[in-house]
């Protein structure tokens, strides 16, 4: 019993043995400094040549090794499995496969190669004839003669129902001139070189394309649009009148009439491909071409005008939609759409371009939808957009309303009034997820604990009676209410003995606002492992209540889809968000009044 299970754990710390000695000598490969080269084909890189690159080492294991000789199209029973042998970094996503890249793109070299657990090489662009190269394994000659067989046969049916459809061609008289002699060997020519399908086949490996084995047609000079010198008038489709008085009938040209009008017979009653030009017709080609010119004009100013039509069509339907409800197409209530007349005066802007502006903001669009509805190119319409947002910005920016204590104090809600009468503004914070950023720093500096994104936070400051009266320009997702109060310009809109309603979250900027005459109103602190009493609940409850104007009016911008939380602004969009959100900003304030 003893010899059995002592037998059995040297067995097991053999196996262990084995195991941490190919890790070892897999590391010592991966990281040696000696000469190493590319082993996949058509791959020139190596150390000396390209000392730069990374070279990775194939796993010893069976099954990865198999898998990465295989997708670089290298025979994997050539290779042994002790052989050490290299890929480049070519073929490998570097920032993906490599689990210490951040190191190795920081430093520039690492100790040691790391590479993430079933990661494959991915790209062979020095392969060219990639889709040709294919596995050693060779395809059995049974498989390889049967397809022979059934192409030859094929072949031999189609020239026999071609022969059965094509007719001889046969000729009344005899022609003495030149010309249709020349003919008659054209055609005999033309007839032995597509005498035998089977001979113009051509099979590549594993990869049988019948791009190569249909047959060869012989265009019809007559009817080619490439070549309209040599078109005859019988095939046209304008007909022209023969003015056969010029020419004297004489026995070799009514020969070759005689000829000609079989010939043409013969192709009208032919289902083949393969057709004749007789000599004649060369006489005739200039009026035809000025024809077939004329025609081909014609035909595109046709198309230009249906397309001119097609577009004027769908620009005007856009815009009656816009007319018929503006507030959902472009964020304007249609009691103030005369404001649309007054802008384009304003900043010259044409109405169309103006409109098209406001439906991305509203709707969030792609360039190619705005686009087709506004009858232009995807890449004007960008350009556009860009050009016009800062225009439109300006604009709607004195639209924002400015504190003023006895306007406010007219207008208070009556929720107000009883205790609450010396709040001037309600602030708050809203977040706008974007893609994520290329540089590192930027990632950081824009993730959000909060989102869990990487987003761009805004100050929102409202009037009790739900006019946005500030928004602050786009900071990072990181950075915090209170810094963002400090850092941006708020405290300039307000006055010494103003009063600021705010949520808990804002409790450390209630010492840089007083030293500026500001008194912050917010709810009462909740301290762990403590309960509020009666007194501040029922506080807690009173603000909350008045402080949700400020939620309804970002309710509101994120009725604006290009603003919603999770519209992952591009980065092209990114620069005109702030422009774009003072836009946002003036319309609410134009719509109707959020406390009734």
């Amino acid at each position: 019993m003893r010899f059995a299970v002592t037998s059995t754990l040297s067995k097991l710390v053999n196996i262990r043995v084995k195991q941490q000695i190919k890790h070892i000598k897999y590391y010592l490969n991966m990281n040696s400094k000696g000469y190493k080269w590319c082993a996949v084909p058509q791959c020139t890189n190596t150390s000396l040549k390209t000392p730069n690159k990374v070279f990775i080492y194939v796993p010893n294991d069976k099954t990865m090794r198999y898998k990465w000789l295989t997708l670089a199209r290298r025979d994997p029973k050539a290779v042994s499995l002790d052989t050490s042998i290299y890929f480049c970094e070519d073929h490998f996503d570097l920032p993906y496969d490599m689990d210490n890249y951040m190191e190795y793109h920081i430093m520039g070299s690492v100790s040691k190669i790391r590479m993430k657990p079933g990661c494959i090489p991915t790209k062979f662009e020095c392969q060219a004839d990639r889709r040709k190269r294919a596995s050693d394994i060779t395809e059995r000659p049974y498989t390889l003669k049967k397809q022979r067989q059934e192409l030859i046969e094929e072949s031999i049916k189609d020239l026999e129902d071609k022969s059965s459809v094509n007719k001889p061609l046969e000729f009344e008289e005899t022609s003495s001139s030149s010309a249709v002699h020349g003919n008659t060997e054209s055609i005999t020519q033309e007839k032995n070189k597509t005498a035998n399908k089977s001979i113009q086949v051509y099979i590549t490996h594993k990869f049988r394309s019948k791009a190569v084995q249909t047959q060869v047609n012989f265009i019809n000079q007559m009817t080619s649009p490439l070549k309209p010198d040599r078109q005859s008038v019988s095939t046209s489709p304008f007909k022209i009148t023969r003015c056969t008085s010029q020419i004297k009938p004489t026995a070799t040209t009514a020969n070759i009439n005689k000829c000609s009008r079989k010939i043409f017979v013969s192709e009208n009653h032919s289902d083949s491909d393969i057709s004749y030009t007789p000599s004649i017709t060369h006489g005739e080609s200039s009026s035809t071409i000025s024809f077939q010119s004329k025609s081909c004009s014609d035909c595109s100013e046709l198309k230009q005008d249906d397309k001119q039509k097609e577009s004027t069509q769908m620009l005007q339907c856009t815009l009656l939609k816009i007319n018929r409800n503006p507030r959902v197409y472009i964020g304007v209530p249609k009691d103030c759409y005369y404001l649309i007349d007054l802008i384009e005066n304003n900043i010259n802007i044409p109405p169309v371009h103006l409109l098209m502006c406001l439906k991305k903001i509203r709707l969030n669009n792609s360039f190619k939808e705005l686009a087709d509805d506004f009858s232009i190119t995807k890449s004007y319409a960008s350009k556009i957009f860009f050009k016009n947002i800062p225009l439109l910005a300006s604009v709607m920016r004195p639209f924002l309303a400015k504190l003023d204590k006895f306007n406010i104090k007219n207008n208070l809600p009556m929720a107000f009034r009883h205790k609450y009468n010396q709040v001037s503004c309600i602030i708050d914070c809203l977040e706008i997820e974007i893609q994520k950023p290329a540089k590192a720093l930027n990632q950081s500096l824009s993730w959000s604990e909060y989102k869990k994104a990487n987003t761009i936070k805004y100050l929102v400051s409202c009037t009790p009676n739900g006019l946005v009266n500030y928004i602050s320009p786009g900071y990072g997702g990181r950075v915090t209410d209170t810094c963002l109060v400090e850092t941006c310009v708020f405290i300039k809109c307000l006055e010494p003995g103003m009063c600021v309603m705010a949520d808990r979250g804002f409790k450390h900027v209630e010492t840089y606002l007083l030293k500026h005459g500001v008194k912050l109103m917010r709810p009462p602190s909740v301290v762990t492992g403590a309960k509020l009493s009666k007194t501040e609940v029922r506080e807690t409850k009173q603000i909350a209540s008045l402080r949700i104007h400020v939620e309804r009016v970002i309710r509101r911008l994120r009725e604006f889809r290009i603003l919603k939380p999770h519209a992952c602004v591009n980065h092209s969009i990114v620069k005109v968000l702030d422009d774009i959100i003072t836009v946002a900003c003036g319309l609410i304030n134009l719509q109707d009044s959020l406390v009734k």
